[in-house]
């Protein structure tokens, strides 16, 4: 075995070089002189590396859409043993068949057993739509892991993984850095890009949204202007560090819907320096700048949106990733909680942290709602009772929280596995059965 991971814990920041589309460039190395001046790939590379230009997007995209980053490592790429399947029983991309139920679903957390299991094999498919091979849609899955992965590196070449820890830190060993993520934090692994997942406090749980669309971007802000939501500034991407190790591993691939595996008998987290603007990074939800009302009635959940990947059509996502978060709810003459609603957009919910303010009890955190198409839900019976007759002379700060939202523009088809799952909650309906009809028709 050679020697350990090189900077590892090193993080920049983006220093709003991040524009709406992520595309001003990052350069950094972990030994100096790796990075080639005036050229990307030179006759000869610094250290005895190798020069790999790694793209995200098409070659001819528009200059400010166009994702790519060179890299300066110790081996290619390319070097690894055959690909053979590899059997995953609960990560997959099987929701594109059968019946879809317009019933509202609910689940508690996803249970943490005692058998060893690493991120990889913890990973749970709830629900999706759309597909690798169509390049639109998205997968949506849970994860629950007890060890770090040991001997084992992960890609996905479907779609960029936007990972939501809600249980234990995460350190994320990239190909171009590292990433320590806690609760109350995200990270996005672009498509492609191996990784690593060692978990820092113990068992861990959390939520994974795999996007087969567009890049994720930050959304326009239309007018509330300049500033607002999710700041540029707070985007992090990682410094190089690089793992000079050889040994007998294994690289597991996700292509196509299907994961295989191959023997590689080094670390492929050997990127010594790297330059461009296709890269992993995080963002601390805490640093997000909620909008809202000031006056009557509130903004539709679209006011929360942290990242967006866009569609076909313009104004219609394919993915919209929208959070809750800690909020102060001044409106007046207005129910403020979320009012009752049905979309055409369809919604899967998760609670990161404390209490979600449209639902009284039920809705733990690491459990997961999904509410499709024109589906009717809204707050509870008991929430509805206590806003209703809430004292609108006074601010409500909502301070405990930390709920998010998956929504899509096409209908998310459940799994399987989820509809029979146990941990899915069969009585959900239950929760709007108390509300009473307060119908008085005019005498």
């Amino acid at each position: 075995m050679g020697e350990g991971l090189k900077h590892q814990a090193s993080l920049i920041m983006s220093s709003e070089n991040y524009q709406s589309g992520f595309a001003n460039e990052f350069a950094t190395e972990a030994l100096e002189g790796t990075l080639p001046i005036g050229r990307n790939s030179p006759q000869q590379v610094a250290h005895g590396l190798y020069a790999e230009q790694l793209t995200g997007t098409a070659f001819t995209a528009p200059r400010s859409e166009n994702r790519r980053s060179w890299l300066y490592r110790i081996r290619p790429a390319a070097m690894h043993g055959h690909f053979e399947p590899f059997l995953h029983s609960y990560f997959h991309n099987d929701f594109s068949a059968g019946p879809v139920t317009p019933e509202q679903l609910r689940w508690d957390p996803l249970p943490i057993g005692d058998a060893p299991v690493d991120f990889v094999d913890g990973l749970f498919t709830m629900a999706g739509n759309g597909s690798a091979e169509a390049q639109h849609g998205v997968g949506i899955h849970l994860y629950a892991a007890n060890r770090s992965m040991q001997g084992r590196y992960f890609y996905d070449a479907d779609g960029e993984l936007l990972i939501v820890p809600q249980q234990g830190a995460l350190r994320i060993a990239t190909e171009l850095g590292v990433l320590d993520v806690e609760p109350q934090q995200i990270a996005v692994i672009p498509r492609g890009i191996r990784f690593r997942v060692e978990l820092l406090e113990g068992a861990s749980r959390g939520y994974v949204c795999e996007n087969f669309g567009a890049l994720m971007r930050l959304p326009d802000l239309g007018p509330i202007g300049s500033n607002g939501l999710a700041n540029p500034r707070d985007f992090e991407t990682p410094v190089a560090a690089y793992e000079d190790s050889e040994g007998e591993f294994e690289l597991i691939a996700k292509f196509q819907g299907h994961l295989w595996r191959a023997d590689i008998g080094h670390s492929p987290l050997d990127v010594v320096g790297w330059h461009g603007n296709y890269a992993p990074y995080r963002y601390d939800l805490r640093r997000f700048n909620a909008i809202g009302s000031i006056s009557f009635d509130h903004p539709d959940p679209s006011i929360f949106t942290v990242l967006t990947s866009p569609s076909d059509t313009p104004g219609t996502a394919n993915l919209d990733f929208a959070i809750f978060p800690p909020r102060w709810l001044v409106a007046q003459d207005t129910f403020r909680p979320p009012w009752f609603h049905r979309n055409v957009a369809s919604e899967f919910m998760g609670l990161v942290h404390g209490a979600y303010d449209a639902k009284a009890e039920g809705f733990a955190p690491g459990g997961a709602s999904l509410h499709n198409c024109m589906s009717g839900h809204g707050p509870d019976a008991a929430t509805f009772e206590k806003a209703s007759r809430a004292d609108l002379s006074r601010p409500d700060v909502i301070a405990d929280t930390m709920a998010f939202m998956f929504e899509t523009r096409a209908v998310i088809r459940p799994t399987r596995q989820a509809i029979e799952s146990p941990h899915r909650q069969r009585d959900y309906q239950h929760c709007w059965a108390g509300l009473q009809k307060h119908f008085k028709p005019a005498t």
